[in-house]
C-alpha cells in the first residue's frame, strides 16, 4: 500500500505545481497595457423602449473630447423624438448632459482614463429609436515620451514642416467631423421623408376608399327613394 500512497502523493504534488504555474502565467498578463481602442468612432445604434446604452472611450490628459448624436428615426409607438445623453469622467462624475433630437457634448480631458457616454430612451416606453453617434478624442500636440523628447534634435526647417503637417492634419480631422455631422443629418432627413411619404400614401388610400364607399351608399339610398311599388287589387298603397 505504501507505493500506492507515494504515487498518489506525487500526482497531487504535480497538480499543485501545475496549478501554481498557471496562476503565475495568468498574473503575467496583468503587466501588459490595456487595449485602448481607436480615437474616434461613428455608428448607429437601436435603443429599446425605456432602455439605456453606455460606451467607454479612453482619453489622455490635454486632449479634446467630442461627442455628437442625432435621432434618425423612431419605431413603434414613439411619441417623443428625444434622448438623454450624459458624459462622465473616469471617476464617475457627471460632466455634461444633453436632451434633444440632436446634440453635442465637447470638453477638455483633465485626467487620463476611460470616459463614459450614456444614452437613455426614457421618454418612450413603447417605441424604439435609432441614434447615430460620432465621438472620439484628439490631441493638439503629438504623443511623445521623455526619452523621445530628449533624443529629438531637429533644425528649424524640419520644425516648420512638422508644425505645418500637424496643422493640416488637425484641419483634415475637423473636416471629417463636419462631414460625419452632415451625413448624420442627411440620413435623418431621408428617414423623415420616407416616413412622410408612407404616411401620405396610406392616408390618401384610406380617404379614397372612404369617398368611394360614401358615394356608393349615397347612390343606394337615393335609388331607394325613387322605388315605386307595384299596385294590385289585393295590394294597394296605404293613404
Amino acid at each position: 500500500m505504501s507505493p500506492l500512497l507515494f504515487g498518489a502523493g506525487l500526482v497531487v504534488l504535480n497538480l499543485v505545481t501545475s496549478a501554481r504555474s498557471q496562476k503565475t502565467e495568468l498574473s503575467g498578463f496583468g503587466d501588459q497595457p490595456l487595449f485602448h481602442g481607436a480615437d474616434r468612432y461613428d455608428f448607429a445604434i437601436m435603443i429599446p423602449p425605456g432602455g439605456m446604452e453606455c460606451f467607454w472611450q479612453f482619453a489622455r490628459q490635454t486632449g479634446y473630447f467630442y461627442f455628437s448624436y442625432e435621432i434618425q428615426r423612431t419605431l413603434g409607438m414613439a411619441r417623443n423624438r428625444r434622448v438623454a445623453a450624459t458624459a462622465h469622467t473616469p471617476q464617475g462624475f457627471l460632466i455634461d448632459t444633453s436632451q434633444d433630437v440632436r446634440g453635442q457634448i465637447n470638453f477638455s480631458t483633465k485626467e487620463t482614463g476611460f470616459y463614459q457616454l450614456c444614452l437613455k430612451n426614457q421618454q418612450n416606453h413603447f417605441g424604439t429609436v435609432q441614434v447615430y453617434l460620432n465621438f472620439g478624442v484628439f490631441y493638439e500636440e503629438p504623443e511623445l515620451d521623455h526619452k523621445q523628447n530628449e533624443r529629438k534634435q531637429l533644425n528649424d526647417t524640419l520644425d516648420a514642416i512638422e508644425e505645418s503637417t500637424r496643422k493640416v492634419q488637425n484641419n483634415i480631422f475637423h473636416v471629417w467631423r463636419y462631414y460625419n455631422f452632415a451625413r448624420m443629418r442627411k440620413r435623418a432627413d431621408f428617414f423623415l421623408l420616407q416616413s412622410n411619404y408612407n404616411y401620405v400614401k396610406w392616408w390618401s388610400t384610406a380617404q379614397s376608399v372612404v369617398i368611394v364607399l360614401s358615394g356608393i351608399l349615397q347612390l343606394y339610398f337615393l335609388k331607394r327613394l325613387f322605388n315605386v311599388p307595384t299596385t294590385t287589387d289585393t295590394k294597394k298603397p296605404r293613404c
